[in-house]
């Protein structure tokens, strides 16, 4: 087990969902995001670092039926699990550090929040990027959010790497077009204000 997944093992198994800086009820930009792109009920979605996130009960309730989430902790993933019960079997659950991941299916939309920002070792983000053009359909949408340029310098106690819309496609590279970017002011569950930068982009 590297350390990255340990230390996200940890997390899951010492707080509860509510617990973590991350935490949303409802998750109205993503599901904005999603809907610009124009998915629909058989768009193959997959939510990258989903972890325990409330995105996917969302969606379910919203109609969309083909689901996978991605996340480097089995502890997360279980707790989803649990939480959407017998419906948890109509999605596709994937343990696995994304940047090491062989995607075996193609997608129409890829989603992350607060997964990317993570990877600081440039090593890293060019291994996401290689499977994130592996993995997205030719026209398909990448939705990711990452902190802003004014949003906290660490999370869950590990630096990150902060975005604007420029850096983050200037990141992705040319394969990618920049099709949206919006600010969201996440407020965490004890009350403290995080600034996220949200893009989507259209696979080339």
């Amino acid at each position: 087990m590297s350390d990255r997944s340990t230390h996200w093992q940890t997390v899951y198994t010492t707080k509860a969902e509510t617990e973590v800086s991350w935490y949303q009820d409802e998750p109205a930009m993503s599901l904005r995001l999603i809907r610009d792109a124009g998915a629909g009920a058989s768009s193959r979605i997959i939510d990258i670092g989903g972890g325990a996130s409330r995105l996917v009960d969302a969606l379910l309730t919203a109609g969309y039926g083909a689901l996978t989430v991605l996340d480097i902790s089995e502890a997360a993933l279980a707790a989803a699990r649990a939480r959407l019960g017998a419906a948890a079997a109509t999605v596709d659950w994937i343990a696995a550090d994304v940047t090491r991941w062989t995607p075996q299916a193609s997608y129409d939309v890829w989603h992350d929040r607060a997964a990317f920002h993570f990877l600081t070792d440039a090593n890293d983000r060019a291994a996401y990027v290689a499977r994130l053009r592996a993995a997205v359909a030719p026209g398909g949408a990448v939705i990711i959010g990452t902190f802003a340029l004014d949003g906290p310098e660490k999370c869950s106690g590990l630096p990150v790497v902060r975005y604007d819309a420029e850096s983050l496609a200037a990141t992705l590279g040319p394969d990618f077009g920049l099709q949206d970017s919006c600010t969201e002011a996440h407020r965490t569950p004890w009350g403290s204000v995080q600034q996220f930068q949200f893009c989507r982009f259209r696979a080339g």
